[in-house]
């Protein structure tokens, strides 16, 4: 880097090949990124939203409708664009629904923004008039919101419903609901709401109307033995997070036989470790043993002998679930182990699953981790099931922690936009301007249902705005029928977390876009380590991580 400076000659900074925009073209070419993200998913938005078909080098192919999923498997290099998406993943994490939404919001926000750019109101300013549209929208809808009971099973399933409503799953979407509603109710606990205790095994095979709840776990391992049973009832359940084989030393040692009775001898230990393992079991009641690594092949025979159902390298997960499941307790240690760890199961069984086998534990007595089957005809519906249930999982999970749920069919977008143009008027200076895109912005979401429902965004939104300012905040667009209707006595409800968390994510998002005004080729920002760290590895010479600043870089290449 060169640092002369001669008369006549600018100083240079920067190295050669590096690259810099600055100004209006830097806001514009980061606009113009997170407005392409948005656009990408915008046509998946509610019930009438089409799917995407995401294709990598290799041909594998993922078919979805879900916003996250769409953008996390596009091969995305721009900067700017990947803000965007970090957007749909905060939402994903925090709800479980609404990607699109937020995603869509934000895209939206920016295009506002650049009008007013335009127009030389200073970045600065919108990005404030932003925060304050985005504190007001979400006073109004908090004040809104309808409270819902956690006893309110029929809302819960309306929720349910809702967010599978455009997915793959909608054609069971009446049966899945309840099982969701069922499970999210099963695991919850004093504690709180953890729906990593409802697992999603996916079978291939059958329609998605075959798909069921079983309350219990099951394992997707089978005995480890031809003579141990196929099933036990009324079964006490150990659980031992280590390996049933014979224990070596710690040391690297070296054992010298001399005479072939010597190595009988060993070999007769050997047996008698394993032998006194499996009655460590035995004599403590276990009839099925559930083991996180190797169970040597005598073992295996001792257990069989002793009628034990066994079965090896369950995974971590598995056991605490099962631990969770039938109230035993996950030892280290056969020494230890007391009757009082074992767990209950009223049947433990090895069942045949879309030509699989899967260890079921079931009848336990206070179900408080389950299993949802989903069922499906390819390996692709199934996936898109699923996805729609874990989507449906966090909003039962989010409405059950708040309590409060809002109208869906663009209802609380048009309510928020009508009074955020009210509000405009009470802001001083040019944020008013701000306040007044914020909620042009907003119009986005019901626009964006009427387009991908087929009908007309004008007359759809007239109509929505004409409702709401009679008072109807539940007005919502019918995607099928084109009509207005009342989305809470039609049943289209959504957590209120949902639509408050879009819009935080989303504002965010774009503000910190727009106050950008100058991009530059950066060095190594993983704080300049060398050697043999991974981190930086994947820059660009010159430093950078600035692959495609010129456009979308890799936008769409997997599409």
């Amino acid at each position: 880097m060169s640092q002369r400076m001669q008369q006549g000659q600018p100083m240079i900074i920067l190295g050669e090949d590096s690259q810099r925009t600055q100004g209006k073209d830097a806001q514009s070419m980061n606009i113009t990124a997170g407005k392409a993200v948005a656009e990408a998913v915008r046509t998946t938005l509610g019930p009438k939203g089409m799917d995407k078909m995401l294709v990598d080098n290799s041909g594998e192919v993922v078919v979805t409708n879900d916003g996250v999923t769409i953008l996390k498997e596009m091969d995305i290099d721009h900067p700017a664009a990947n803000m965007i998406v970090e957007v749909s993943e905060t939402q994903e994490d925090e709800v479980g629904d609404g990607t699109t939404t937020a995603v869509v919001i934000a895209g939206e926000l920016l295009d506002q923004a650049e009008e007013l750019i335009e127009q030389d109101v200073h970045a600065t300013t919108i990005a404030q008039g932003f925060r304050q549209a985005a504190e007001k929208a979400k006073e109004v809808l908090e004040d809104d919101a309808i409270d819902v009971s956690p006893d309110d099973r029929e809302t819960l399933v309306k929720i349910a419903s809702t967010a599978m409503t455009g997915k793959g799953a909608e054609s069971a979407k009446d049966l899945l609901a309840e099982l969701v509603v069922d499970a999210v109710l099963a695991v919850a606990d004093d504690e709180g709401i953890d729906t990593d205790n409802v697992s999603v095994e996916k079978v291939v095979g059958g329609s998605i109307d075959n798909s069921e709840l079983v309350e219990g776990v099951i394992v997707d391992k089978e005995r480890v033995h031809e003579n141990m049973p196929y099933m036990v009832e009324d079964a006490n359940v150990a659980l031992f997070d280590g390996a049933l084989e014979v224990r070596e030393t710690e040391i690297d040692a070296e054992v010298n036989v001399t005479d072939p009775d010597q190595l009988q001898q060993f070999l007769d230990q050997e047996e008698k470790q394993l032998k006194e393992m499996v009655d460590q079991l035995a004599d403590v009641g276990a009839d099925v043993v559930f083991v996180g690594d190797g169970i040597d092949d005598m073992a295996q025979h001792y257990l069989a002998k002793e009628g034990i159902l066994a079965v090896r390298r369950a995974k971590s997960s598995d056991l605490k679930r099962l631990a969770r499941a039938t109230g035993g307790s996950v030892v280290g240690s056969l020494d230890d182990i007391e009757e009082s760890d074992l767990g209950f199961a009223g049947s433990v069984a090895e069942k045949d699953i879309g030509g699989d086998q899967r260890i079921f534990v079931e009848d336990v007595e206070d179900a408080k981790s389950v299993t949802l089957i989903l069922r499906g005809g390819t390996d692709h519906v199934v996936d898109e099931v699923e996805r729609a249930i874990e989507d449906s999982l966090g909003v039962v999970r989010t409405t059950l922690e708040d309590g409060k749920v809002l109208p869906g069919g663009g209802a609380p977008e048009t309510e928020l936009s009508l009074q955020l143009r009210e509000f405009a008027d009470s802001v001083g200076g040019r944020e008013q301007l701000a306040v007044e895109a914020f909620a042009e912005a907003l119009d986005v979401i019901p626009r964006t249902l009427a387009e991908n429902a087929g009908l007309d965004p004008i007359d759809s939104l007239v109509d929505l705005r004409a409702r709401h300012d009679g008072g109807e905040f539940g007005a919502g667009l019918d995607a099928y029928t084109g009509e207005v209707i009342d989305m809470e006595e039609e049943g289209v409800v959504e957590p209120l977390r949902v639509k408050t968390q879009a819009i935080e994510s989303a504002t965010e998002a774009a503000v910190m876009i727009l106050r950008i005004d100058d991009v530059i080729a950066a060095g190594d920002l993983s704080g300049g380590q060398t050697g043999d760290d991974d981190e930086g590895d994947d820059m660009p010479p010159g430093g950078g991580g600035m692959g495609g600043m010129g456009g979308m870089g890799g936008m769409g290449g997997a599409m």
